[in-house]
């Protein structure tokens, strides 16, 4: 069976853009066809100034949204990165086989070290480590295959170096994984600046839908998304980007293609009234399953220890083999 790892980094609530962009795919597809490990991913939260509490509240938070939308422990490993140590012992190897050059070329790297310059702060070290982390997430479980957006897609590709690298200088150790995007929405964008993600750490949250946002200010952000110029609904990302998130957003809740459902339409606000009814369609039971979920803390507690226990139990045998095969003395 096909190995996958993904996760989510608890730096903010989780949007519209997360569910549709990942965790709906995991939920119908990956859980059931792969053997599937999702991970809070909280030691990437620290790459940059954070407050501790918040980081541990969005955790919880993360990981409960996540099973109120129908990840199963049944079928699938949900964790939390930092209760699986083999995270960060595979880490240190990595970085003995990565460069500094490769870290310095990550897209990510330059944009958030050149804002935080620009704002007087400091650069973290874990800002340019954190790619190895990433490739020691996907790499301790022998992933095959790890659902990403296009943002991620080249951290993916830098474990795919790393995985080779040191399975040629070390012998085979590691299982060389493949990026996987899903087709519809893999990136949803945010409804008053249609050209930029949909992103749950934003200052401005007024074309954001978070998944825990009352419904009535759902209604109200999809109601007042930007469209663009024109009057005809036509699908077309580089021309009509406002509509084109619109019709992505309603084909990812209703099912169907985007550009057939533009087809549909012969005005905006037509357009606007469906995708909110199809957004508050899916919402309206995940909060609900949410709210009952947060009310017994002590499930999700055992899902996450027994998920970590699992998660520990088959990473374990990879990095051991991982420290032999580089020269390290195995611990009496």
């Amino acid at each position: 069976m096909t190995t996958i790892f993904s996760g989510i980094k608890p730096t903010g609530h989780l949007t519209l853009g997360n569910y549709l962009g990942a965790i709906a795919r995991w939920v119908d597809i990956d859980q059931h066809q792969s053997d599937a490990f999702f991970s809070v991913v909280d030691l990437h939260a620290l790459t940059v100034e954070h407050d501790p509490a918040r980081v541990r509240r969005l955790s919880r938070q993360t990981a409960t949204l996540m099973l109120a939308a129908g990840l199963d422990p049944a079928l699938c490993t949900l964790f939390v990165q930092s209760h699986v140590d083999e995270h960060t012992r595979l880490s240190y190897l990595l970085e003995c086989v990565a460069t500094d050059g490769e870290l310095r070329r990550m897209i990510q790297y330059k944009e958030k070290s050149a804002r935080a310059r620009e704002s007087g702060d400091s650069v973290r070290f874990s800002l340019l480590s954190y790619p190895v982390l990433m490739a020691a997430d996907i790499l301790a479980y022998r992933t095959d295959e790890v659902p990403v957006g296009e943002d991620q897609t080249q951290h993916v590709e830098l474990a795919r170096d790393l995985a080779v690298r040191f399975n040629q200088r070390y012998g085979q150790t590691f299982t060389v994984p493949r990026a996987t995007r899903p087709q519809v929405a893999a990136r949803v964008m945010d409804l008053q600046d249609p050209t930029g993600k949909m992103g749950k750490s934003h200052r401005d949250t007024a074309g954001i839908v978070y998944l825990l946002d009352d419904l009535d200010t759902v209604r109200k952000k999809i109601m007042r998304a930007v469209t663009d110029s024109g009057r005809d609904v036509v699908y077309d990302r580089d021309a009509r980007p406002g509509v084109a998130n619109l019709l992505d957003i309603l084909a990812a809740c209703r099912g169907g293609d985007p550009a057939a459902l533009a087809a549909s339409y012969d005005s905006y606000g037509a357009l606007k009234r469906d995708t909110v009814e199809a957004v508050v369609e899916v919402l309206r039971p995940l909060q609900e399953r949410h709210a009952a979920l947060a009310a017994d803390p002590a499930q999700v507690d055992k899902v996450l220890r027994d998920g970590a226990e699992r998660a520990r139990s088959v990473a374990r045998s990879v990095v051991d083999a991982a420290y032999a095969a580089i020269g390290l003395l195995p611990a009496a």
